[in-house]
């Protein structure tokens, strides 16, 4: 369903993305962003997933500035390239990547962000300083937690697993009394719940967070 194409952001050279299209009209835009593993298998099949729910829907290469084509499984190995990637990537850059895919994404109409681990956390700075979102999604992003002081622009829910080893449970729930403007939902399960290619997914969790996501998008992009 999906195709890579180039996006041409701000500050930096051309990436790729990775863009599915829905069959119909669509209701709106997606951008996907990535975990730490790349544009790999699972991400653009999650973005072909949105796309056959009626969104366009892009998922942004953002660690080709660091290493194009980065793309790796859920192995000890794979996780320490993607632990040494994070640190070399710009966040500023990411974001204005992030902007790029935006762009694109309007094709389709209003324009939402969803991110999962390294991705949770763009899409709630995205929520705050990005213009063209009507509004965003987080899976088990650790950043966010630090930055509970930041003001969304735009709706935002977010989603944690209560035996998330990364992101201590007392910390999220401090998080969603803080913010009580923010819907936060927490899940009997680990990081990296919501993706069937890692020994932590959890089907019954998935599902209902997935659920809830795309009723959120349907609430707010159509």
């Amino acid at each position: 369903m999906g195709r890579w194409i180039e996006l041409k952001p701000e500050g930096a050279g051309p990436i790729a993305a990775w863009r599915a299209d829905p069959s119909g009209k669509p209701r709106g835009g997606i951008v996907v962003i990535q975990e730490i593993f790349g544009v790999n298998a699972h991400i653009r099949d999650v973005t072909d997933r949105f796309a056959a729910a009626g969104y366009v829907a892009v998922a942004p290469a953002v660690f080709d500035h660091v290493e194009k084509g980065f793309d790796v499984g859920y192995d000890p190995d794979s996780r320490a390239r993607g632990v040494a990637i994070v640190g070399k990537v710009d966040f500023e850059q990411v974001l204005r990547d992030t902007a790029a895919a935006i762009e694109v994404a309007k094709e389709g109409g209003k324009v939402g962000v969803v991110g999962y681990c390294f991705g949770g956390s763009v899409a709630w700075v995205a929520a705050a300083r990005l213009p063209g979102l009507s509004a965003a999604v987080g899976y088990y992003g650790g950043r966010v937690l630090a930055m509970r002081d930041l003001r969304p622009a735009v709706p935002v829910l977010l989603h944690f697993g209560e035996r998330d080893a990364n992101i201590p449970i007392a910390d999220v729930r401090d998080f969603a009394a803080a913010r009580p403007d923010v819907p936060v939902h927490i899940y009997d399960a680990d990081h990296g719940f919501s993706c069937d290619h890692r020994a932590s997914y959890d089907a019954a969790s998935a599902a209902l967070a997935g659920e809830r996501t795309m009723a959120f998008f349907g609430e707010h992009l159509g």
